[in-house]
């Protein structure tokens, strides 16, 4: 038996605290203290991570890193790190930071070193990517491959694609990529229109090679090469799999010498430096993706050594656990000032909410506390436009997570300036607002005040970094692991299955040949019935 939260010394010291500080602002807080900017601020790994604009004091940090403390973080940490079977619901270890290890050290599972393995992997990728950009590898009627699709769901797509437009500035611009992983026709369609079969690579990302929507893309795509090149042993030329199915693989034609595996201890979600990340090597060389795997690593190193307390991802999480738990705030907004991190919101999204999103702890309690936030948000400026009024003069409280780099990997005069003053000018006008006398002061007539008073008081971390380099890019996303898996460990749930998920797959199973034979009966409530009846026409 785990021990219960809420009854633990360090949550009733939180509960009371709280009650000190739900009042208290971020003008008084920053007006009392001179130095709170440079006191609530971590500069390492090329990171700035300004977290001053909380509402929190120096004790509220204090009780929270005891809380990380009671709940057993630096064990269940070492225990993840090391190999053990944490994912106590499949029975597996959880090793998505062995995906980056650097070769030569040891990491144990089931009495094997997997480092080896991981990097015999490594080296089979960076071979057949260097023989597609370099236009070694033919198609079946010998032309070079111009273009790749990526045929995926969940972390076998979401991964790559934000890894790919992240990424794109380095990316070879002689290949087109492009993401499958709707089971949506529209998304096949689009995705290989105006392709040429000759010069086409289909990368089929399925560990089982079964799953529904990427099996059912993956047979379109065989259909569609072979509408064009008329013969079985083409597929061989443009199809990989990226899969631990060996049997399956070599049945649906694939070559098995162009099946790049993985392992049971990577969870979807954490798989993005795996063999799922062969996409993004093809893309963007296997230099770069190795500095990408070396940013991972970094992180990872950072997150098992540093003392709590200066600690980023670990402050990310407690924070985050403050808000969720103490403010009932039930969203976290991720608002990039860099276009390319256009799909990283999306990306997070899978991450944190198949992660936190659960209501039993580990014994198969109910919680009886919230757990996870729903992640959303968009590049700035466009969210500025969109969304941002409801942050600032909404009814809920919404932290908020800025990203910022001080290059432009692009750098048009003045452009940057203006990104970087929007996305500080953002964090200073949630925390501080505009008093109604502030807003009197600037003449505006009194049947208006109501209207442009900015209550201010909301939170937000700011995270800055030199430029978008592929190293940097990995530290981002390490950073959001090991934050989700922190809170995991504070809330006493499993970060690493996804049994939501399950349920209505299951059904859509038993639907589908009810929507196809206009005769079954069907059996289910009565709205089902009517939708399945409305589909059949």
């Amino acid at each position: 038996m785990t021990n219960p939260l809420t009854p633990s010394p360090a949550w009733k010291l939180l509960e009371e605290h709280f009650r000190e500080m739900k009042n208290t602002s971020l003008r008084s807080l920053f007006s009392e203290d001179n130095n709170r900017g440079e006191r609530f601020l971590i500069e390492n790994l090329g990171i700035l991570f300004d977290f001053s604009k909380h509402r929190i004091s120096t004790k509220t940090l204090e009780l929270l890193v005891q809380l990380a403390e009671e709940r057993g973080l630096a064990e269940k940490t070492r225990a993840m790190f090391s190999g053990e079977k944490i994912n106590i619901t499949e029975n597996r270890a959880v090793l998505h930071t062995a995906l980056r290890a650097p070769k030569g050290l040891v990491i144990m599972v089931d009495g094997i070193n997997v480092v080896p393995e991981i990097h015999e992997v490594l080296e089979r990728m960076a071979g057949f990517a260097n023989s597609i950009r370099s236009g070694a590898w033919k198609g079946f009627t010998g032309k070079p491959i111009r273009s790749v699709v990526n045929i995926g769901i969940g972390g076998s797509d979401l991964g790559p694609v934000m890894a790919y437009e992240a990424l794109k500035f380095y990316s070879d611009r002689n290949i087109t990529f492009r993401f499958v992983s709707n089971i949506d026709g529209n998304d096949f369609a689009e995705a290989v229109k105006n392709l040429d079969p000759e010069e086409t690579l289909f990368i089929v990302a399925s560990k089982t090679f079964t799953t529904l929507e990427t099996m059912t893309n993956a047979r379109t795509a065989r259909q569609w090469l072979l509408d064009k090149l008329a013969d079985d042993r083409a597929i061989a030329r443009h199809f990989v799999a990226l899969s631990t199915n060996e049997e399956l693989v070599t049945r649906f034609g694939i070559d098995a010498g162009n099946m790049f595996g993985f392992w049971d201890w990577v969870g979807g979600r954490y798989s993005m430096t795996s063999a799922i990340g062969l996409s993004t090597m093809i893309a963007i060389g296997p230099d770069n993706y190795s500095d990408m795997l070396a940013g991972f690593h970094e992180m990872d190193e950072h997150f098992r050594t540093a003392p709590f307390d200066r600690n980023i991802p670990v402050i990310m999480a407690l924070l985050g656990i403050w808000y969720i738990d103490f403010f009932g705030a039930q969203t976290q907004a991720v608002l990039p000032y860099e276009n390319y991190l256009k799909r990283f919101p999306a990306y997070l999204q899978q991450l944190t909410m198949e992660s936190a999103g659960k209501h039993v702890t580990l014994d198969g309690e109910n919680t009886g506390y919230d757990t996870g936030a729903v992640y959303w948000g968009e590049p700035g400026t466009n969210g500025q436009h969109s969304f941002y009024q409801l942050i600032h003069q909404g009814t809920m409280l919404i932290p908020c997570d800025f990203i910022g780099f001080r290059r432009a990997l692009h750098p048009l005069p003045l452009h940057q300036d203006y990104l970087i003053a929007n996305m500080i000018a953002q964090g200073e006008a949630l925390a501080f607002g505009k008093t109604a006398e502030e807003v009197r002061g600037e003449g505006v007539a009194e049947n208006l005040v109501a209207h442009k008073v900015f209550e201010g008081n909301r939170p937000s971390s700011t995270f800055f970094m030199e430029k978008l380099t592929p190293a940097n890019l990995g530290k981002l996303v390490a950073m959001y692991e090991h934050a989700v898996f922190t809170q995991s460990v504070v809330w006493g749930i499993n970060a690493f299955d996804q049994m939501g998920v399950e349920l209505g797959k299951v059904l859509a199973m038993k639907i589908i040949p009810e929507l196809q034979e206009k005769g079954k009966l069907l059996e289910h409530d009565s709205s089902t019935n009517n939708l399945i009846g409305y589909y059949r026409g």
